[in-house]
This record gives C-alpha cells, sequence and structure tokens, in this order.
C-alpha cells in the first residue's frame, strides 16, 4: 500500500543511496527526495532510479532552476520538490511529465502554485500555518489539491494535520540524517507508516 509521505535524504552519500531506498520502501515509504544540496545528489538520483524506479517515486528536493530539473530528468528522477514557488520550475516539471511540489506559505503562494498546474504544493514551513491555518486554507482551496505539510511535522501530529486537512507529508531529520545506516532508517520508517496508518 503506498502512503503519501516523502522521506526527504538530505545529506546523503550516493554509496548509501540504495541501502538506505531499500530500507525505506521495506517500511512502506516508496517516495523517496535527494534534496539537491546533498553530497553528489544527482549520482544518488540516478542510483535509486535504477533500483527502484519501477516501484517507487523518486525525485529531488531543494531544486530551484529549470536547468536542475532537466538535469534530475535525466538521472531518472520523476519528482520536482522545491522550498518556493517559481511558475517557471512548475512548467518545465510538468511540461517533462514529471510531478511538481512547489513549496508555498501564503495563500497567494499556493493559489499561484495551483494556477500553474502543480501536482500538489508543500506548505513550508508547516509549523508557521499549523492546522488551524490548514484548515483556514482547505476552506478556499480547490478540494482536490493535494497538500503536502513539511517542517515540523511528524507521528505525534499526524492526526492533527489531517484532521486539517493534510493530504501528506514530508519528512526529513526524523527519517534520516547524514551516516545513518539503512537499520536505523528502517527502524524509524516503520515506526512512520504505523503512527500514519493509526492516524488515517
Amino acid at each position: 500500500m503506498s502512503r503519501p509521505l516523502i522521506a526527504i535524504l538530505r545529506g546523503i552519500d550516493p554509496e548509501a543511496a540504495r541501502s538506505v531506498g531499500q530500507a525505506l520502501i521495506d517500511a512502506g515509504i516508496d517516495r523517496i527526495e535527494v534534496p539537491l544540496n546533498s553530497p553528489d545528489p544527482l549520482s544518488s538520483i540516478r542510483i535509486l532510479a535504477e533500483a527502484f524506479g519501477d516501484r517507487a517515486e523518486i525525485g529531488a528536493g531543494t531544486v530551484l532552476t529549470t536547468s536542475q530539473v532537466d538535469e534530475v530528468r535525466e538521472a531518472g528522477g520523476r519528482m520536482i520538490v522545491s522550498p518556493c514557488f517559481d511558475a517557471s520550475v512548475v512548467a518545465r516539471t510538468i511540461g517533462q511529465g514529471m510531478a511538481s511540489y512547489p513549496g508555498v506559505l501564503t495563500p497567494s503562494e499556493c493559489f499561484a502554485a495551483v494556477l500553474a498546474g502543480a501536482t500538489g504544493i508543500k506548505v513550508f514551513p508547516a509549523f508557521q500555518m499549523g492546522p488551524e491555518g490548514l484548515r483556514a486554507l482547505r476552506a478556499v482551496l480547490p478540494p482536490e489539491t493535494r497538500v503536502y505539510m513539511v517542517g515540523g511535522v511528524g507521528p505525534g501530529n499526524f492526526a492533527d494535520w489531517l484532521a486539517a486537512g493534510a493530504t501528506g507529508f514530508g519528512i526529513g531529520s526524523a527519517l534520516y540524517r547524514p551516516g545513518d545506516g539503512p537499520e536505523t532508517v528502517g527502524a524509524r520508517a516503520r515506526e512512520m507508516v504505523a503512527a500514519y496508518d493509526a492516524a488515517a
């Protein structure tokens, strides 16, 4: 069963990408993002895409330019996540047949991203909006909008966010920190999946 959880592997090395990716997928997380400010991120994306691209959505985070979109696609990535909204990045991503998740926070940014054709929006940092802010936003967003919360979200508040209208979550350091081995990541991922399933 696929869940709307995106594992953010900020700082991962290519040497660790395959084993950590396997641990995540085995635990039930099949959306994996390698931020472009990680060491040699395109190599990690290529390794993950070649190993798991048929059963997981592999992509990049911290994508800021259209040329980076092209590089991620060439590496086999299918998902583009950004910390901010840039209409040209969304257009290039969608034009390449990839999923686009720009970072937004204000209502104006949320609607601009939706109107630009984004696959979904990434509310970042989520703790600044809070569940009450999301509930108010959901009242006016198109109901089909996919809203992923990133930053200050985790097992302890999944239920609150889902009740407020969140679609899913991006999870970073609570799942992976540079140097963590697959056993550690797998154990955290299993806990995360269990918590999500209980909340959902």
